[in-house]
């Protein structure tokens, strides 16, 4: 019996040191702290947005932007929108679904990373959870509709987009 891995499988194993990596850099901030909270949303703003963008200049539907909740979240603690990080949109589906992918799973993170915010902050942004199912079924669309020989092409996208966002955690 000739088994194949999924894409997201794929996916995931080809982006974990670029995962990891991002996890480590936006490790070093202090939820806890207002000043450190404040600046691990600012370096979220400094990517986030530039990859909604992207997405929705390609016509890629397939997510709820999070952009204003990370702004109204910016805004409860006085601190403005920062310019987003240069990104350009994805040159094909393939590419879309890998920067769908690192945003969305990134947005599981955020629902572990709010029980650690304290109450009386602000945490729109990091309680923008995926709703019961929607995180298997964008995996099985992503899964559906990318084929094997588009992997190169969502691998690096999905690396890209991992690297903006370490970008963007060591530039805050």
């Amino acid at each position: 019996m000739l088994v194949t891995e999924s894409f997201h499988t794929a996916l995931q194993a080809a982006t974990a040191v670029h995962h990891a990596t991002v996890d480590s850099a936006f490790g070093t901030f202090d939820l806890t702290d207002r000043d450190g909270y404040c600046a691990f949303l600012t370096a979220h703003a400094r990517a986030l947005p530039a990859v909604e963008a992207a997405l929705l200049a390609a016509d890629e539907i397939g997510f709820r932007p999070r952009t204003p909740l990370l702004a109204q979240d910016l805004a409860a603690l006085g601190a403005p929108m920062p310019e987003p990080l240069p990104l350009a949109p994805p040159k094909s589906a393939a590419a879309g679904a890998g920067m769908l992918y690192v945003i969305e799973g990134s947005r599981l993170g955020g629902g572990m990373l709010a029980r650690q915010v304290p109450p009386g902050f602000p945490r729109f942004y990091l309680s923008a959870t995926h709703q019961p199912g929607e995180w298997r079924a964008l995996l099985a669309r992503l899964d559906a509709e990318t084929q094997a020989d588009d992997m190169s092409q969502a691998i690096a996208s999905a690396r890209a987009t991992f690297d903006l966002y370490k970008r963007a955690a060591l530039s805050t």
